[in-house]
């Protein structure tokens, strides 16, 4: 039995699959989440984990190999710089998927595809509290005068 051993093609031809998920694949890194339908989430997947198990470890061969697919050297260098050793305790499971709904349109599985340990959320909280705080502080001093 040979099970696992295919893949969606996403009803693409080769080269414009293999751009999409370059393109998705680097936006991913860069954002470390994004909106997308489920059949392409699974896809995008299955290449950012192996990037992402490559990246755990910064050399100039792994470098080079994911180089070939992501050609932003900004996001190379996040990947191998933040990325990587941020996974680099966990044995696989990088990314999550969490389920949106369907699409109006087409109605289409839509689902968010993101890293696992994203800080991006984190900071942008912590930001917005401190925001809130500053301005619940500044309205009651503007009271007492």
């Amino acid at each position: 039995m040979n099970h696992k051993s295919g893949f969606n093609r996403l009803s693409r031809t080769t080269a414009h699959r293999k751009a999409l998920l370059r393109n998705m694949v680097t936006v991913l890194f860069k954002h470390e989440r994004i909106t997308t339908t489920k059949a392409k989430a699974l896809e995008v997947r299955r290449v950012a984990e192996k990037m992402i198990t490559r990246a755990k470890e910064d050399s100039v061969h792994n470098r080079r190999l994911i180089a070939q697919k992501i050609t932003d050297e900004a996001i190379l260098a996040k990947l191998f710089k933040d990325i990587g050793p941020r996974m680099k305790e966990r044995n696989g499971g990088y990314t999550r998927i969490l389920k949106l709904g369907f699409r109006k349109l087409d109605a289409a599985n839509m689902v968010f595809l993101e890293l696992v340990d994203r800080k991006s959320d984190d900071e942008k909280a912590k930001k917005r509290d401190e925001r809130k705080a500053a301005r619940k502080a500044k309205a009651k001093t503007e009271k007492k005068d």
